[in-house]
Parts: C-alpha cells; structure tokens; sequence
C-alpha cells in the first residue's frame, strides 16, 4: 500500500502578497511543494493530488504539475465556495475561502487509500514524511485510528512577525487529546509568548508540541468531516469569514471519543514563507540544504 499525499494549494497569500505556493524558492526555481513531493516520494508515497482554486488552474498546471510527468501519478481537485453539500449556498458577498477543512473535502471522491494532509507553503523535512509514511502504513485498512506529524514550537517560529500554531496536547500514550489554535506565537526577550483574544500576551510552554497541519487519516475521515461541515454551515453558513478547520473535526471526534489520534513527533526543523520577509532566509535555507547533500540541485 502506497499512501497519498494531499496537498492544500488553495490559498490566497493575503499576508504574502500573492500565490507564495507558486513561489520559486530553489537554486532552479523549485517551489516549497517540490521538495515536499520530492521527500514524500522517497518516503513511499504513491500519489499527489493538489486542491487548488479555478482561477490559477492553467498557470498550475504549467508551473507545477508539469513538473511530475513521468515520476508520480498526480490528480487536481477544485476548492470553490460553491462547492458545498446539498441545500446550502454561499453568502454572495464571502470571497474567504472556507478554510482547510472544507479543502479536505475536496478529495473524497480521487482519495481511496490512506492519505497525508499538508500545506503548500511549509516545508516540513524529510524526516517527518518517514515518519508520516510509516504511520499511515500502519493504520492502513483500519477505522477511526489517525496521525500527525508534532514539531516542537522552537522549531517552528518566524524571526519576521507572530506565528500561529495549534498547541497539542498529547496523553501519556501518544494520543492527541486536544489540539487548541494559539496566535501571535514569537520569542522575546529569550522568552515565548501568544497573543490573546483581547490583544493581551501570555506565556507560550517552552518545547510545547504544536501542529504544523501535517495530518494521516483513512477515508473513512472524509464521512465525518462531511458531517461535521453540514453541522458547521448551519450555525456559521451565512457567514463571510468563519472557516471550518481540520483541528475542529478532530477535536469534536476526540472529545466524542470516536477516533483515536496518534502524534509522531519530528527532529525536523520548518521553515516557510508566511511573510514576504521570509523569503531571502527561504532561499538560503534551501541553498544550505543543497550544498550539504539533502537535495540534489534540480529535484524534477
């Protein structure tokens, strides 16, 4: 069995100034989502498949997925605001997309097997796709029994602004038993703090275990998800900017003590481009890792 690897490229990169999944960061103009493919692929994965947005769906296909022709079976779904379950329909006025629960969706039809969550705009290391391919070849043909890839929050910040993380709490076992979205996340003076609702900050735990929406699940995730987005647009449907996330099916089904979720913690360090300022240290920090050996210096 050869699990899937689903990657969220639909954003807009509203803090970025454009489509930073499209952004050529490599020594040969490789995108972050190349060397995400590039990893999973020696990991073991079997498949790619992209959700994306209608609007750049040529300039994708020309940049991107002509890239795989001959390495990896790859598969195109479309996140659109429309596309939602019978009897609801968006407020004209949203252009907010619905958030990455609703891009999960997107997938149920083209994804049979076991399957990896990721983001287009983070690189997460090699060791951690291992570590995610190993974990779903040993949930795999099972229900209700998920993964994901924890990072310490160290390993995740950004020296250009607050970042936000989803602090995990996991039981003794291994388990996530709650994962909670934390915002405004940065080190100051040697010490970590979070912004709160209220525009206060607080302490953030030092070598906390945060989610970097590196998920595992089976198919049978996409029956639940389903359900939980039709309970969420009858609360929050005519809404414009609400969003239904990955971590809020999951809580509800930990909590509902209907699945199982096992958190595989990871060396690797991220690194991404949730700031236009991060670009230049994305850029070296991909050169770095050429000039050591871990990436050849033209992936495709």
């Amino acid at each position: 069995m050869k699990p899937t690897l689903f990657i969220l490229a639909a954003g807009m990169g509203s803090r970025y100034g454009g489509l930073k999944q499209l952004d050529g960061l490599g020594p040969s103009g490789e995108t972050i989502m190349d060397y995400s493919v590039f990893d999973a692929l020696r990991a073991g994965f079997g498949k790619i498949v992209f959700v994306i947005r209608h609007d750049f769906e040529q300039e994708f296909r020309d940049k991107i997925i002509s890239r795989y022709e001959g390495h990896v079976e790859v598969d195109v779904v479309f996140q659109d605001l429309d596309n939602l379950p019978a009897g609801f329909s968006p407020n004209e006025e949203r252009t907010k997309p619905w958030g990455t629960g609703h891009a999960v969706l997107m997938g149920k039809d083209v994804i049979k097997e076991p399957f990896a969550v990721i983001n287009a705009d983070d690189y997460y290391g090699k060791e951690s796709f291992q570590i995610l391919a190993d974990a779903l070849r040993e949930i795999a043909g099972k229900s209700g029994e998920y993964c994901m890839v924890g990072f310490r929050i160290e390993n995740t910040l950004s020296e250009n602004g607050g970042v936000s993380r989803g602090h995990c709490h996991v039981s003794p076992e291994g388990n996530l038993t709650a994962v909670n979205e934390c915002h405004g996340i940065q080190r100051k003076e040697g010490k970590l703090v979070q912004t709160l609702a209220d525009g206060t900050e607080a302490p953030f735990p030092q070598g906390a275990n945060v989610s970097m929406n590196m998920w595992g699940f089976t198919p049978d995730y996409f029956k639940y998800s389903e359900e939980a987005f039709v309970e969420f647009l009858g609360k929050h449907g005519d809404e414009l900017k609400s969003e239904f996330y990955i971590p809020t099916v999951v809580n509800d089904l930990i909590k509902r003590g209907e699945i199982t979720l096992k958190v595989k913690e990871t060396p690797s360090r991220w690194f991404g481009v949730t700031y236009a300022a991060d670009r230049p240290a994305t850029v070296a920090q991909f050169r770095q890792l050429v000039d050591e050996g871990v990436y050849p210096a033209k992936l495709f």
